[in-house]
């Protein structure tokens, strides 16, 4: 979820804004308007892509974009071959978009409360945004909840899946990715499409990021690369912390009981405070790096908050289930497919039994 420049950077915090967004395509939704424009959005997707072997022989394609292409279609492979992820034709097709995102999610909570406003769908179950193709409709939806009273928040997305039921493409706001992002997004997208859970998106997040981060580390190992750098994870997780401390404080705050004024009031106290962690942190730990400052400054409110920390909290999990199975890619998915299988209760209860002691519970 690398949330760019602060989206650039925060992407990796923020991928459930990209992935989730699947939940816009798969069902009719609560307007003919808003079914119309989804349905056009990935009509024009299919209709626009081009198969990635043509895109790299043509003659006029810049070579910096076939040499992306090229090592796009490398890391495809390797997911099938050595992850054990589908092989199908998601990923060796490309369209070139005519704007920065593929798709603006708007995520919305009540002024005064943490949770976020849920959309839900037969096949992908509910999920905490609502997605649209173009940001201007995006952008009035936003105006017409915060009307009514709500925080809201709009997150541009590069890339999403659709689980399988369309031939997903390489997108051109994909090509701004590093290399490593762009090889493990694949990895993780087609792990959605491997396993999925209905209404658990930290079940799903959690399995999809921790495919992409030991597809990533094979990835790298099998082309003669060293190990990824791990300051940027540690500083990104850092981060999510004190993002979540923030959140933890709200939370308190809404259930204290207050009257309106002094929630008002409270919740600008505990925004404030967070800025000043934040620059305590920031100058103690990494005094040279800026990245997240421009996050920090803007504004904040419950909804830019909700992606923080909401699918990866079963990572750790996962890592533990994988090297039960001995690092071997089938014995570990069919582990998780058990899981996957268990009522939500109780395929809670076995996560958490893979975590380590004195970890929170989700």
């Amino acid at each position: 979820m690398r949330l760019f420049t602060i989206m650039s950077s925060c992407w990796k915090l923020l991928r459930p804004i990209a992935v989730a967004a699947v939940g816009l395509l798969l069902s009719a939704c609560s307007t003919v308007g808003y079914y119309a424009h989804v349905a056009t959005g990935q009509g024009q997707l299919v209709a626009h892509r081009r198969d990635v072997a043509t895109v790299v022989a043509d003659p006029a394609t810049d070579p910096a974009l076939k040499q992306r292409l090229q090592l796009a279609q490398e890391a495809r492979g390797f997911a099938s071959a050595h992850l054990g992820l589908p092989a199908n034709r998601s990923y060796t097709s490309y369209v070139q978009l005519d704007r920065p995102y593929v798709v603006w999610n708007v995520f919305a909570t009540p002024a005064y409360s943490i949770a976020p406003i849920q959309h839900c769908f037969p096949f992908a179950g509910c999920v905490a945004y609502r997605g649209y193709f173009s940001h201007d409709k995006a952008q009035a939806e936003a105006a017409h909840l915060e009307a009514a009273g709500d925080d809201v928040y709009v997150g541009g997305v590069p890339a999403y899946s659709t689980l399988g039921w369309f031939a997903d493409s390489i997108l051109s706001s994909m090509m701004r990715w590093d290399d490593d992002e762009l090889a493990g997004t694949i990895f993780h997208e087609l792990a959605h499409q491997l396993i999925y859970v209905k209404d658990d998106s930290a079940f799903n997040e959690s399995f999809a990021s921790f495919v992409q981060a030991e597809g990533l580390r094979e990835w790298r190992q099998s082309r003669g690369l060293p190990p990824q750098d791990g300051a940027e994870s540690t500083m990104s997780d850092g981060f999510t912390r004190l993002v979540l401390e923030l959140r933890d404080r709200l939370k308190t705050l809404y259930a204290s009981g207050l009257d309106a004024a002094s929630m008002a009031s409270g919740k600008q106290r505990e925004i404030a405070d967070f800025r000043v962690r934040y620059a305590h942190w920031r100058d103690s730990q990494w005094p040279n790096d800026h990245r997240y400052d421009a996050w920090v400054a803007g504004p904040i409110n419950n909804a830019r908050l909700l992606p923080f920390g909401l699918y990866d909290h079963w990572t750790p999990a996962f890592a533990a289930i994988f090297k039960q199975a001995e690092g071997q890619w089938p014995a570990f998915y069919a582990s998780v497919r058990e899981l996957a299988r268990l009522p939500p209760a109780q395929r809670e209860q076995a996560l958490q039994r893979y975590l380590p002691d004195g970890a929170p519970s989700a």
